[in-house]
């Protein structure tokens, strides 16, 4: 099994996906995470097990992510990270790590977007027309700080804590990409100089890892936090 488990009890299971794995797929002829775990806890028992899909990791990303084991977990997690049921706020938040070619003009700030697809199936910033909005479009807020830069090979490169105040389609590496910090390895949404430096690299998934997550525990309701740190071999030119 690809996916590996960082911590289960009764209500849910917090995984690791490397990134390469989708954490879930239509094709038949390919594993994903949620397969992986559905056989994991079927055990040869035949029966298929709840698995509850809580949100999820791009195929190119690596990093945290929790599952419920039945509906009750699954009902109060997804409560948690959309800020239902009573919230005040999404209280089930996720920290990333990104490297991106070059150096930002700002150390840190705040990304703001109205995100939709176009159709290639790529997150694009929606431009409005005579003050309207497109239909499609759903705003995405990320927040960025910059924590180390260094050079690799003559390439500069830059490491970012991100953290996103929503959850969309491919939002970290469309709303970086569209300020200019193009995500190394990025190969849908890099620039012809980041998809150089990443082929000069030898870097083939996007450089972007789940690093952080925390939450309260469905039925506990005690706060859980989990940190990781990055395989990728990239993020070893960073002190982490």
């Amino acid at each position: 099994m690809k996916t590996q488990i960082v911590y289960e009890d009764k209500d849910i299971l917090v995984v690791y996906k490397p990134a390469g794995i989708a954490a879930q797929t239509a094709q038949v002829d390919r594993q994903d995470v949620v397969s992986e775990l559905k056989n994991y806890l079927a055990k040869g028992e035949g029966a298929s097990p709840y698995l509850g899909i809580i949100h999820r990791l791009d195929q190119p990303v690596e990093g945290l992510l929790v599952f419920a084991k039945n509906r009750r977990a699954a009902a109060a997690l997804t409560a948690q990270l959309t800020g239902g049921s009573g919230t005040d706020s999404a209280s089930l938040k996720k920290r990333y790590y990104g490297i991106f070619c070059g150096r930002a003009e700002h150390k840190e700030g705040e990304l703001a977007d109205d995100l939709c697809k176009d159709a290639s199936g790529r997150a694009v910033a929606a431009e409005s027309e005579a003050g309207q909005k497109d239909p499609r479009a759903k705003r995405a807020v990320l927040r960025y700080r910059i924590l180390q830069e260094t050079d690799v090979a003559g390439i500069p490169l830059s490491l970012a804590d991100i953290q996103i105040e929503t959850g969309r389609f491919h939002q970290i590496r469309a709303q970086m990409a569209h300020a200019g910090m193009n995500l190394l390895g990025d190969m849908k949404y890099g620039s012809a100089d980041s998809i150089e430096a990443s082929r000069k690299l030898g870097v083939r998934c996007a450089a972007l890892c789940a690093y952080e997550l925390e939450f309260l525990h469905p039925v506990k309701k005690e706060k859980l936090n989990f940190r990781i740190m990055p395989q990728g071999k990239v993020f070893s030119n960073f002190q982490l």
